[in-house]
């Protein structure tokens, strides 16, 4: 049987991109050289290219996704592993582009994609399947901000953060009035959509989820404690927080929290990598925001969790592209 060609597909337009290669690193040296020839594409805003084992730069052909090797060989890919964390990988965007032009990739439609990438409108149909979260007031750019109705309706501190925004870049934790309008001004240059959200004190968890082998797992619930005043950029990609598998919760709550992380992932019609976000608050979770293309490096949540379940990352990635496969058989 003749190897297949994956591309493992990492960078990105947003700041998490230098993250994005970290995690691509990490499947390209772990997916099984004895079933797939494995190659590396990198999309950044000015550039798409792949970049053979001398690290010699080729453009990718954006009419196929194909390349164009020295010897007047196209190298044309099987699969595309989809580790592009925020745009254009984690919206939709790369997504709709692939199946335009008729190539396989990994993890969740560009649906999925988009939605979950939209804080908002994820939060409002999980609602409809009971799963709880904060009250919130949504606000696009240039819209009249009445700041005291807002702290009427949700009290302080209340959470600011872009609508549709990878990771936790401009995300602000407001405890006083008067700090309110500089926040949302901090937001809005991450996005044009805003969401404040009411204040949850409770322990932060953080849930994988994936479908594995034709069946929707919980990989770990991950307590995550940050020394900063909440799980920000810095306590999340560069070692300020504390994160503990499994969380130090009893096994009521634990049953509890896996339930409903299954019940996000399948009411969303999701595939491939998730890790959702959830405060719990009296032993219920409330959810925050859902990740369909999490953080992979060694230092990331879900690879650990994955360590602890007992899969490896060679199975888990190895996985993802067989389903793949299999969906263009199918």
């Amino acid at each position: 049987m003749s190897k297949k060609n994956v591309a493992v597909v990492m960078g990105g337009y947003s700041d998490e991109y230098v993250v994005s290669l970290k995690s691509g690193q990490l499947i390209y040296d772990s997916l099984d050289r004895n079933l797939y020839n494995v190659y590396k594409v990198v999309i950044l805003k000015d550039e798409w290219y792949f970049l053979d084992k001398n690290d010699k730069k080729y453009e990718i052909n954006k009419g196929d996704f194909s390349v164009n090797l020295d010897n007047h060989e196209i190298l044309k890919f099987d699969v595309c592993f989809n580790i592009i964390h925020g745009t254009p990988g984690e919206n939709g965007i790369l997504q709709a582009y692939w199946d335009a032009i008729g190539q396989a990739y990994t993890g969740c439609d560009f649906y999925q994609s988009a939605l979950t990438f939209n804080k908002k409108d994820t939060l409002a149909v999980l609602s409809k399947y009971g799963i709880p979260s904060a009250k919130s007031v949504y606000l696009r750019k240039g819209e009249e901000i009445n700041v005291d109705e807002i702290v009427e309706n949700l009290g302080l501190p209340v959470f600011v953060k872009p609508n549709q925004s990878g990771s936790s870049l401009g995300i602000s934790k407001v405890k006083e009035k008067s700090e309110l309008i500089a926040a949302t001004e901090v937001a809005f240059k991450e996005d044009d959509e805003i969401l404040i959200e009411s204040f949850l004190n409770g322990m932060e968890v953080s849930v994988g989820v994936i479908d594995y082998k034709g069946e929707t797992i919980v990989l770990g619930i991950t307590e995550i404690v940050p020394q900063n005043e909440f799980f920000d950029y810095e306590a999340k990609y560069e070692g300020a927080s504390e994160e503990i598998t499994p969380a130090r919760i009893d096994d009521e709550t634990r049953i509890r929290v896996e339930e409903i992380a299954k019940r996000a992932y399948n009411s969303l019609g999701m595939s491939g990598f998730s890790r959702s976000e959830y405060i719990l608050m009296d032993g219920i979770p409330y959810m925050l925001e859902m990740n369909t293309n999490p953080g992979f490096s060694p230092a990331s949540i879900l690879p650990q969790q994955a360590k602890i379940y007992g899969i490896s990352i060679t199975d888990l990635c190895g996985n993802e592209v067989e389903k793949a496969l299999n969906k263009i058989k199918s």
